[in-house]
């Protein structure tokens, strides 16, 4: 794996998790009744969520075009990261849907 592929993955890691720690502390807000800051900690995630998402689209696109030799176990582990913090988004807005209804 090459350099350049293991800082996207790195890269990939990092902006999903600071996703997913974002759509964590938007349930927790929520639960306080704090309904506006969970809002924007959700919109927060999701921006770093898209970043992520946008890194892990241009590795796909190099993979496909052959410029890829061997994704590994990094990558996979960065799309692993990818789909646990699209999960937590879900999660994290049905909860926040939820403390909104029982206020």
């Amino acid at each position: 794996m090459s350099e350049e592929m293991e800082l996207a993955c790195f890269q990939i890691i990092t902006y999903v998790g600071t996703a997913r720690s974002c759509y964590i502390n938007a349930i927790q807000l929520a639960k306080e009744g704090k309904f506006d800051e969970a809002d924007a900690m959700i919109k927060q995630g999701e921006e770093a969520f898209a970043q992520g998402h946008h890194g892990h689209a241009d590795l796909l696109t190099k993979e496909a075009s052959g410029e890829l030799g061997g994704a590994g176990l990094l990558l996979i582990h960065a799309e692993d990261q990818l789909m646990s913090a699209e999960g937590f988004r879900t999660i994290a807005e049905e909860f926040i849907a939820l403390y909104k209804k029982l206020a």
